[in-house]
């Protein structure tokens, strides 16, 4: 379903991608969704919630977001049946602290850890300016870069040169392409994260948000 996005760039559209289109091709990287997440709310008050899973494979291979300690089994043999085992990721990108997005970041103690702001390798930590505003550059296509809003230091990756054009992994900046109503109910500061939202409308070509399908982004 089509919906309309108020936005500062003028008119824009989002449209989500259909389940049978989560693996995209590009040069020198593709992006694959390996799990949809999602956020059932439940009679109770309570809601169940599940961060969706993203792998890109280029130059580097690196996992966005991890899913929760819950989906440790399904990433392993997700990742086995496209030839991959824990070892292969050189990069692991958690792009909010929330359980639902980093529960098995101790599957990968070999690959680089990118988990909000905080970039390590090991026990050692890398000197970053993401708290400044500045992106953090994992090669000439793909880019770590502050969204911050949801939490204090979400980030999201960036994406060159794919077959959907710019992709944005996005985490919870987006929960799903028709949001409106709900993200601000889960922001630490919806101000905030409404400037980061209106910049990733203006640029990204296609979005992978934390809690839905990925969704186009069309400006007139």
């Amino acid at each position: 379903m089509e919906t309309e996005v108020k936005a500062l760039g003028g008119h824009i559209r989002t449209e989500p991608v259909l389940e049978s289109q989560l693996d995209l091709s590009g040069h020198p990287y593709s992006v694959s969704v390996l799990k949809v997440g999602y956020c059932l709310p439940q009679a109770d008050g309570t809601f169940r919630a599940d961060g969706t899973i993203t792998l890109l494979r280029g130059h580097k291979t690196v996992l966005v977001d991890t899913g929760g300690p819950w989906d440790r089994d399904f990433l392993q043999v997700t990742l086995k049946e496209r030839g991959l085992e824990p070892k292969d990721i050189d990069v692991v990108v958690g792009t909010h602290g929330h359980s639902d997005h980093i529960g098995n970041l101790s599957l990968f103690s070999s690959a680089v850890m990118i988990v909000g702001y905080d970039i390590s390798e090991g026990d050692t930590y890398r000197p970053t300016q993401l708290a400044e505003g500045q992106p953090y550059v994992i090669d000439e296509h793909v880019s770590v870069v502050p969204t911050p809003g949801h939490t204090g230091q979400d980030v999201s990756v960036q994406v060159k040169g794919t077959s959907a054009g710019l992709v944005l992994v996005a985490g919870d900046l987006f929960e799903c392409c028709s949001d409106e109503d709900s993200w601000r109910d889960v922001s630490l500061n919806p101000a905030v994260q409404e400037l980061s939202r209106q910049e990733a409308l203006c640029t990204a070509d296609l979005i992978i948000p934390g809690h839905g399908l990925p969704f186009r982004v069309f400006r007139d």
